[in-house]
This record gives C-alpha cells, sequence and structure tokens, in this order.
C-alpha cells in the first residue's frame, strides 16, 4: 500500500498532542468507523489515524509509569528522608 504525503505530517500532528487530546480524537475515529458509511479509503484513512492516536496513547503512558516507578523507586530507597516523616 502507498503511503500518503500528509501521513508524515499528520504522524508529527498526532505526536505533539496530549494524551487528553490523542485519547479524545482516537475515541472519535472509533465512532466514526463504527457508523460507517465512509468508503474504503476514507476508513483506511481513519484506520491508520487510529493506529497513529492508540501509538501516542501507549507511548505517553509508557513515560508515565516509568516516571511513576522512578518517582517510587527513589522515595523507597531513602528511608532517612525528612518527607516521610509524619507531621
Amino acid at each position: 500500500m502507498a503511503t500518503s504525503k500528509t501521513e508524515p505530517a499528520q504522524s508529527e500532528q498526532a505526536e505533539a498532542l496530549s494524551y487528553e487530546q490523542a485519547r479524545d480524537e482516537l475515541a472519535s475515529v472509533v465512532k466514526r468507523l463504527e457508523a460507517g458509511g465512509l468508503t474504503l479509503e476514507q476508513s483506511l484513512e481513519l484506520w491508520e489515524r487510529g493506529e497513529r492516536l492508540a501509538g501516542v496513547c501507549g507511548r505517553l503512558l509508557e513515560g508515565a509509569r516509568a516516571r511513576l516507578s522512578a518517582a517510587t523507586a527513589e522515595r523507597s530507597g531513602n528511608g532517612d528522608d525528612e518527607d516521610e516523616r509524619p507531621f
């Protein structure tokens, strides 16, 4: 399948979205696909957009998990940290 000339630009636009923006747009893409009434080409373009958006969401979630893991590991590694003292 030939790639569209706009695919790199669309991919860059997807990468620039926040998680919430990408998730909301992905939900919109799914609704449009489920509604039907599109040409095969329109459906394929939407599907490809959805795949890019899903990838963006996945990468952002993995980054958030990594940050949480790092913060948790850092905190648990410092048993004498002042932040762990009660009020």
